[in-house]
């Protein structure tokens, strides 16, 4: 998937691990019953760190988010363990699994149970051992690195055909800075406050309040702007860690440098938003809705958020067919007033664009130029609904065939 770059926020290597101030592991520890995937990861500050995350608003939660928001009620933190195979979600005993795992770390980092950060992904209602997570915090403490940033990417995916990871360097204060982070994410995902999981990290100074305030709102323009399938996760998370590490001088008002510390961290969430709809169960290509023209920035997101996840309009991106009908219906169908009479659709590629309705009706399109716009890789849905100035943008993916088979055996 192309990183899509902005001016003075160059991408950099290290994913999770390019701000100063942290190191990461990731192995196999027996959670998974194939020893090819690693399972259980661990990311480590070399000091105390502000901290934040946003959670699921699904009624029914992972233990580990349970355990997390308590344990960030300080708004501090010094690591994450987190595994995957097994969510730890809706079993008898999860908080104390969830709680068990955070005293596991504690004792090989020599640092309290509650400045850990716990997540959990895969199966729901499956009973998660820690046998495997005490026999392999040692290993796990021995590897940890900066340059083993690939390997805690790998130990939190579960479908995911591809790693995602996403870093960018930029300046405040005259300091150089860092945001980076990886996440995960390929079915299950209509995120509802963030995304699968995501774990961010920062070497900016910035007080624990802002820092809550600042991954609230990029989260809101791009984790939550991402629709896979429509369903949203038990274990949803999004946290981040702060080590001050750059040095500059500690941010604690929204000013100038605030700004440039929320635009650098849209920057990281939006490319890791577009790696996951690109990467949606089966898909084959990625969809962009740009709604532009609406009367408020809560109309844009809603009808693009509806568009994209219309899954008759997915199958037909899929098939590569021009059914701009489904992108009115979805218009249509979304919890906001819209003057459907004003509304204008094109779709566009790096094949080129073409507008396929006009004032809310069709117009005389070419197919064969629609159907070689719509088979490349990244598909734009262009809507402007030419009643204000406010816009939005979401990503989702193709509806296939494969999506039906993955989540057909998704326990075995």
């Amino acid at each position: 998937m192309k990183l899509v770059s902005f001016d003075g926020f160059p991408f950099v290597e290290g994913g999770v691990t390019a701000a100063k101030g942290f190191s990461a592991a990731g192995i196999h520890c027996g959670i998974r019953a194939n020893k090819s995937k690693k399972d259980l990861g661990l990311l480590v500050a070399d000091h105390t760190c502000s901290a934040a995350a946003v959670y699921t608003r699904n009624k029914v939660k992972g233990a580990p988010l349970l355990v997390t928001k308590a344990n960030l009620s300080n708004g501090t933190a010094q690591a994450v363990i987190v595994n995957s195979g097994i969510a730890n979600t809706c079993n008898a005993d999860g908080l104390e699994k969830a709680e068990g795992m955070c005293l596991i770390a504690s004792a090989a980092l020599d640092i309290p149970a509650s400045d850990v950060i716990v997540a959990s992904t895969g199966v729901i209602g499956q009973p998660l051992p820690l046998e495997p997570v005490q026999n392999g915090i040692g290993s796990l403490k021995e590897g940890l690195a900066p340059e083993n940033h690939t390997d805690f990417a790998d130990a939190i995916m579960t479908t995911d055909t591809v790693r995602k990871e996403v870093a960018v360097e930029f300046t405040i204060g005259g300091k150089t800075c860092h945001i980076g982070g990886c996440c995960k994410g390929s079915g299950m995902i209509m995120p509802n406050m963030a995304t699968m999981l995501c774990f961010l990290t920062t070497d900016v100074a910035i007080v624990p309040e802002l820092l809550q305030v600042a991954l609230k709102q990029v989260v809101d323009e791009t984790f939550n702007m991402v629709s896979v399938d429509g369903d949203t996760s038990t274990n949803d998370m999004v946290s981040i860690l702060a080590s001050g590490d750059a040095g500059n001088l500690p941010l604690d008002c929204q000013n100038g440098d605030f700004e440039e510390f929320v635009n650098a961290l849209y920057v990281v969430l939006m490319n890791l938003s577009r790696k996951i709809a690109g990467d949606g169960e089966g898909a084959t290509k990625l969809l962009e809705c740009v709604v532009t023209g609406a009367e408020s920035k809560e109309q844009a997101r809603i009808v693009a958020k509806s568009v994209i996840k219309s899954s008759l309009l997915k199958a037909a991106m899929f098939g590569a067919d021009a059914n701009w009908g489904r992108v009115l219906c979805a218009i249509g169908y979304a919890e906001t007033e819209v003057d459907v009479t004003a509304v204008d659709v094109a779709f566009a590629s790096e094949n080129g664009a073409i507008e396929v309705c006009k004032d809310g009706a069709g117009v005389d399109f070419s197919e064969e130029k629609a159907k070689e716009i719509l088979v490349a890789d990244e598909v734009k849905i262009l809507i402007d609904l030419n009643s204000g100035e406010e816009t939005a943008t979401a990503w989702g993916c193709d509806l296939t065939y494969d999506y039906v088979r993955i989540n057909g055996d998704y326990r075995s």
